[in-house]
């Protein structure tokens, strides 16, 4: 059975928004080299759509590619959550539509064989996985750095979710990696 691993950028605050302008300055070689091995450690991709469309834009057109970060997401397969898209061009994209067959479908891929399923940003898509209890470990990137505004992973009003700790890492730069899975 495929695990799904929620993957995230976060402010000390809890902010994943806009994480391009605030998180550079703490990618350390040791927090790269984090950031390249989970990518690479993922069969698949799973992305709400406002983050599809982002990374859609970007990583297609990367080609100095030391990493290997722009070939793995480029040639991985993507599955895409969205009630609006229309299609997913991405290369090796794979639309999920309609709200009503969204859980049931990540069910089925779960239920597959194959490697991880690792999300990437996609708030709205990991708070409704949370709620019907499909996230198998959240991966958050805790950086030390408080913005007070922004859209949150953890939203207000969400039910209380018990996690029990599967891991921490420090790294040079002052993130903290924190592996949570559900306390069940």
């Amino acid at each position: 059975m495929r695990r799904i691993i929620v993957s995230e950028f976060l402010t000390l605050d809890g902010v994943m928004e806009a994480s391009e302008q605030w998180q550079p300055r703490y990618v350390s070689d040791d927090v790269a080299e984090e950031i390249r091995a989970g990518i690479h450690s993922s069969e698949a991709l799973l992305l709400g759509r406002v983050t599809y469309e982002i990374f859609a834009a970007y990583w297609p057109l990367q080609t100095n590619n030391e990493s290997g970060i722009a070939d793995r997401l480029n040639s991985e397969h993507k599955f895409v959550v969205s009630t609006t898209l229309e299609k997913a061009e991405w290369k090796n994209s794979t639309l999920i539509k309609g709200a009503k067959r969204v859980v049931e479908e990540i069910r089925t891929l779960k239920r597959q064989p194959g490697g991880d399923i690792r999300i990437l940003g996609s708030a709205t898509l990991v708070q409704s996985l949370m709620q019907v209890g499909l996230v198998d470990e959240y991966r958050l990137m805790v950086h030390p750095i408080v913005l007070g505004h922004g859209k949150r992973l953890f939203n207000n009003g969400m039910e209380t979710t018990g996690l029990k700790l599967a891991g921490c890492k420090v790294f040079s730069s002052g993130v903290v990696l924190l592996r949570y899975q559900p306390d069940n």
